[in-house]
């Protein structure tokens, strides 16, 4: 794959998730002969699955290399376990201050990397395989990306504090994406809240965020609550051991480099 057209393919499978997440409020299943929500709802998750494919192959191209798996596989690692420690509690989710934090550290794209490996694997350690896995980590992925907008050379206290009201909006939105993936799935097509086959995009969206509001404010808050609570905490000590890890991996890779180089120019040169 050339490396010039990753960007676009990307892109394109981005904007494929956003669609995949949305297409309740305004897609008119009967209308692409569909017979019945469940048809579109599994259509929906396969889609989301392969997206997800497509874009574990393209960061592997273009991103992944000795120095970034080793970092790589540490944080999946962590994150993984942090997973685990919130499995089955109430909105009890310590993963994203540590996504958050790496994606600040690291750089957006290397954290969309983590976000969406970590979301993987964990979902492989405890069992969370389902239709809603591909949605999870495409979320996720997001989350990581969002980190990006955040700008850089600010000082620590101002930096501390971007990055937990971000943690608090990424925790909310996640809890909003997540429910608007499952919202057809959990109501079907026969109750008052339910997705509207040809109703508009109003009537549909007034029906999500009456179920959403509804169900989500005793998971969503309090992991919006403890996501900025262990951003404030362990915002200094995390982002300085990140950064002199990836400065030392930097050095040890600037080192390989110019040391292959150094014998490619040996194997050349006349004796």
């Amino acid at each position: 794959m050339r490396r010039s057209l990753l960007p676009v393919l990307i892109i394109g499978v981005n904007v494929l998730g956003l669609f995949l997440f949305t297409w309740p409020l305004f897609l008119n299943i009967e209308e692409f002969g569909l017979a019945n929500l469940t048809q579109a709802t599994w259509l929906a998750a396969v889609f989301a699955l392969i997206a997800v494919g497509i874009l574990a192959l393209s960061i592997n191209v273009r991103l992944l290399d000795s120095k970034t798996v080793a970092i790589v596989s540490v944080l999946v690692g962590l994150i993984s376990a942090l997973r685990l420690l919130g499995a089955g509690a109430v909105g009890i989710e310590p993963i994203w201050f540590l996504i958050i934090l790496a994606a600040r550290a690291l750089g957006a794209q290397l954290g969309f990397v983590i976000a969406i490996l970590a979301l993987s694997v964990s979902a492989l350690i405890s069992g969370g395989i389902g239709p809603w896995l591909a949605f999870q980590v495409i979320a996720a992925g997001w989350i990581a990306l969002g980190v990006g907008l955040i700008p850089r050379n600010l000082k620590f206290k101002v930096e501390r504090f971007a990055l937990a009201l971000y943690g608090v909006l990424a925790a909310l939105l996640f809890g909003l994406l997540m429910d608007l993936q499952l919202w057809p799935w959990l109501l079907g097509s026969d109750t008052q809240l339910s997705y509207l086959p040809g109703a508009s995009v109003t009537e549909n969206f007034s029906r999500f965020m009456t179920f959403h509001f509804a169900t989500a404010l005793s998971w969503d808050l309090p992991r919006a609550i403890i996501t900025a609570i262990l951003i404030v905490i362990t915002a200094r000590p995390v982002l300085n051991a990140l950064n002199r890890a990836n400065t030392r991996l930097n050095a040890v890779a600037d080192w390989r480099e110019v040391n292959e180089r150094a014998k490619v120019q040996t194997a050349i040169s006349p004796l």
